[in-house]
Order: C-alpha cells, then structure tokens, then sequence
C-alpha cells in the first residue's frame, strides 16, 4: 500500500480490500516503517516501538531517545488496557526553591516560565532524565514479539543513510513560542556539538538537504547490540553522566541507573455509553474526560459544526477542565489528585449549572510540549497503541560523540514552590500528552487517538472526538475540520470557521483571536484510528500526515 503525505483516509478502492492494519503518524517514514512490521507478521507493540525509534531520527527536534512519552496499549486477546508511563524526571541534585529568586512570568503562550537567566529553558540544567529507551523496551519486552534489535534496524539505517530535511524540521530552526524564549536556531549554539550536528553548514539545514547523523547511528547501533540498559547503567550511560555533571546538570549516576517506566492502568469515563480510556495524572487524560462529562449535557449533534452554540459549550468545557488543572493536576506519587471526585457525573453537571463562573476560573494555564510527536497502531489482531513521546522543545545539548538531543522538561516545573507541580528530586512535571482509545457500546475497540500540539493536545482530541461520535464524521472529516482553542482569556479560531460564528461568540462576550490560517500550526495535528471489521485511519496535514494501511 503506498504511504500517503498529506492528511489522508483510505480511498473507495482500499476499503474494496481487507484492511488488515493501520498506522497514523506525523512522519510519513515512521509510519511506513511500522506498517512494515506489520506486514512481515509483527504486532502493533512491535510496530509502535519501531515507528517510535525512526521518528527520533527523521524528526530530531520534536522527539528523541533523550526525550520521554507516555504510551497507551490495548490487549485485544485479553481486552485489556495498559499505560506505560516514561515521563522524565527531575533529577536528584534538584531542590523545590533552586529557582524561586530567578522567576520573571509565565510564557505568553503558557508553555513554560520565563527565568532571567533562561536556564530551565535550555542548557545542562534544563535536562530531566530521560525516559524513551526504557520506556519503549519496557512496551516491547513486555507485550512485543520482535527482538530488540530488530525494532532499532530501521533507526540505525536511516540515521547511517541521511535523512532528507522534511519541511516540519525545517520550519522548527525559526519557531519562537515566546516573545522571551529563543528560536531553534539559536538554543542550538548551547553546545558546539548541536551546532555540528543540525547545522553543519554554519546555518540550519533547509527543506530537502540531508541531515546527517552518523553518531546518532553509532549511539542506536550500541543500544541494538548492548541492550537499552546500556543507556542507563552502561557505556553510554558513562558517557552521559561525565557531560551532564561537568556542565551543572541536576541529573546523577543514580538517576539514570534507578530509573524505571511505571505501569498504570488507565482512566476511563462514559460518554454517551461510549466509554474512553486515556492517561491519568501527570497527563491530559483526566482534563479531556472532564470535558466530555461538561459537554455530555448538550446535544452536540443538534448544534452542529461549526456552530455559535457548540463553540459555546466548548469553550466552557475547556476552562473548567483547566481551572481544575491547575488547581490540582501534578504527579500523583508527589501530591494528591482528587480524580474520583473530579470525573464524577454529579459534578460535572454542577459545573455545567455554573457556566458563567466556568467562563471566568482560568487565569493561567499548565504548560505542556512544543516539541512532540505521536503515533497510532492497529493491527490484524486487534491490538492497538497510541503513543505520544516528545522532547520538551529541547535543550540545545548534544554530548560529543553520542549524537542526540536532551530534553528540556525542567522547563515547564513551576519555579514557584507550594504548586501540585512544583519542583522535586524525582518528579514528573505535568503534560497535557492524553493518548485516547473509545470502546463502543459492545465493549470493542473503535477509535485510537492522539496528537503533538502542547497545551492543545487535549482540546484537539476532544473536538475529534465529538466530530466522530456527535456529528457522524468520517476520520478524515472529523481531523479536517476547523478548530477552537481555549486556553485562559482568549478564544483562539482557525481560519476556516466562518465569520457567522465568530461573530456570534463576540457577541457572547469572547475575546476571540481569528488565525487566518486555514490549518493553523498552533491547533494540535490529531492522529487517529477507527477500528472495526474494516479499520480506516486519517492523519492531520497541519503537522506532516502519514497513514498507512496494511492490506
């Protein structure tokens, strides 16, 4: 089956086939990659975590084995659903007031917080311990059937081979995401070893040339042949720690060597008697299934989309779910989430009763990824996984010889102490990352979702959703259509949302914010599955776009 490179679904005459898996990712390579283990009998574990080690090559700023993720599974044979957590953790040298004195304000775009020495933004000290290599060994030795080595082959080829600069990579050397935070470009020349490798030219790489990464290949081939523990407790980990503690990271010896994934099980909620599964705290999870509990009070599907009314209701929805975010929402072996009472039915409807005051509870907003990437798999079988992993927006360090790029997770730490996400020695911070899967109304699998985007992830995925299950959407549809966002004061609309709208919700008293753009980066790039006798997929074009279907 060919790859398709734009915001795809499968054709009339695919459909005429037996679709026998699907793969949705922002990067068309990852995807062909994993439907390949897919067609030479692999599962949709094997798939994801293959697919997961070519993103980190062909999509080196959003995500890498320097990086972290959360990954959801589904065990068709025993209807099972497992979360694989592999956030990265503050490291032991880290103390809840280190940068208390040095705070200035929040970023404008709410990721992340503005020091005056920018050093939880970028540098050694931004860097959180990593947790993508075991975390992804963890998925595969858990439930996978391939060898270690063989899910990395595909990596370590093309990172030997050169990857040509696709226009995402090449559009991430200018993104600024605040007025106080620098481009790409310019946390590059925190080390001289990220200049060397990203911009080998003296300049950054432009669309169509080729990134060459021959230690990136050399680092993936040690782990194929020495195991993922080598980057824990290992040569590589040797390697990693002299840097990291030459240069003042908070990161030691320890932490990398005691670092573990967690297995959880995930949350889940009804809606509409769909039930929806989705990751806990520290992650979005909880925050999109409050909103499905607001908006199960409407008849979306009588509103319509786009509507005045819909843009309504979901605007309350995504400010109460984010006052309550911020109020609570932090790593659950650190504070306490109260996530019974929060996804409670009840309470959702007294918010609902209480929508003048849901309209106005947000002053700020939690931070989450810039820099993220995500993957969807089904396979013959019925298992799936949603996948999202991520590097921060990255810390602009590459050790000399090793070829990858470090988080900067330290970042998005409120600097302020007393907050459910403050800093602490072996914390993860908060994330809005929510891979998603919807059961139907017989208890199988139907819809795996999720998506890159930030603080936008979840509200993507949420309007995604609607689209499929109130307004009847094809996949393709359902991640084409026209977006809103609502993170605090502001309601942001995509170009496409007609003027009729955006009228009415200025008239309801919303400081609305119209992108022009018709598919404007800003919104999340949701990736999504619908599965069943003949499983489809769609894959958003506001962010790359690759789906592949094994027939």
């Amino acid at each position: 089956m060919p790859l398709r490179s734009k915001t795809t679904e499968a054709d009339d005459r695919t459909l005429s086939r037996s679709v026998k898996g699907v793969v949705v990712a922002p990067e068309p390579p990852a995807a062909e990659a994993a439907a390949q283990v897919l067609r030479n009998g692999g599962n949709a574990i094997d798939a994801a975590v293959t697919g997961a080690f070519v993103q980190c090559v062909v999509d080196p700023f959003q995500c890498g084995i320097g990086g972290c993720g959360v990954m959801l599974i589904y065990l068709a044979a025993e209807r099972r659903n497992v979360v694989i957590e592999f956030y990265a953790l503050a490291g032991a040298l880290t103390r809840e007031d280190q940068w208390s004195a040095r705070f200035v304000r929040q970023a404008d775009d709410r990721y992340g917080f503005i020091l005056d020495d920018q050093s939880n933004d970028i540098g050694y000290r931004s860097i959180a311990v990593p947790g993508t290599v075991r975390g992804l060994h963890e998925a595969l030795w858990r439930f996978g059937t391939l060898r270690w080595a063989d899910v990395l082959e595909p990596a370590v080829a093309l990172a030997r081979s050169g990857v040509v600069v696709w226009r995402n990579v090449a559009n991430a050397f200018d993104t600024s995401l605040d007025r106080g935070l620098m481009t790409l470009a310019s946390r590059l020349a925190a080390t001289r070893e990220a200049e060397r490798v990203y911009a080998p030219h003296g300049r950054p790489l432009r669309v169509g040339e080729i990134l060459n990464q021959d230690d990136l290949a050399r680092t993936l081939e040690r782990l194929s042949e020495a195991g993922a523990d080598d980057f824990y407790a290992g040569r590589l980990s040797e390697l990693i720690v002299r840097d990291l503690s030459a240069n003042g990271a908070a990161i030691t010896a320890s932490d990398l060597e005691r670092y573990q994934p967690v297995i959880r099980t995930p949350l889940s909620s009804l809606y509409r008697d769909y039930r929806v599964a989705s990751v806990g705290p520290p992650a979005g999870g909880l925050s999109l299934l409050q909103m499905l509990n607001f908006l199960e009070g409407f008849d979306m599907s009588a509103f319509g989309w786009p509507s005045t009314e819909a843009a309504h209701v979901m605007a309350q929805a995504m400010m109460w779910a984010f006052g309550d975010r911020d109020v609570y929402l932090g790593d659950p072996r650190f504070v306490p989430v109260p996530v019974d009472r929060l996804l409670d039915k009840t309470y959702a409807a007294e918010a609902r009763s209480s929508a003048a005051q849901a309209l106005t509870r947000v002053g700020s907003v939690v931070p989450s990824e810039s820099g993220t990437t995500h993957m969807c798999v089904l396979d013959s079988a019925g298992n799936a996984v949603s996948l999202t992993h991520t590097l921060g927006n990255s810390s602009g360090v590459v050790t000399p010889g090793l070829g990858f790029l470090y988080n900067n997770y330290m970042k998005c730490f409120d600097p302020r102490t007393g907050s459910p996400n403050s800093l602490a020695a072996g914390k993860a911070r908060t994330t809005m990352m929510a891979p998603t899967f919807v059961f139907d109304k017989a208890g199988d699998l139907w819809l795996a979702v999720g998506a890159p985007g930030g603080t936008r992830i979840v509200t993507g995925i949420l309007q995604v959703l609607l689209n499929v299950i109130d307004h009847g959407m094809t996949p393709l549809a359902s991640i084409d259509a026209a977006r809103i966002d609502r993170q605090a004061s502001e309601l942001q609309v995509e170009g496409r949302i007609p003027q009729a709208v955006v009228g009415g919700l200025r008239s309801l008293g919303y400081d609305v914010i119209f992108r022009p753009d018709c598919y404007d980066g800003y919104f999340s790039a949701v990736q999504l599955i619908v599965a069943g006798k003949q499983p489809s997929g769609a894959s958003d074009v506001r962010n790359g776009g690759g789906c592949v279907l094994v027939v």
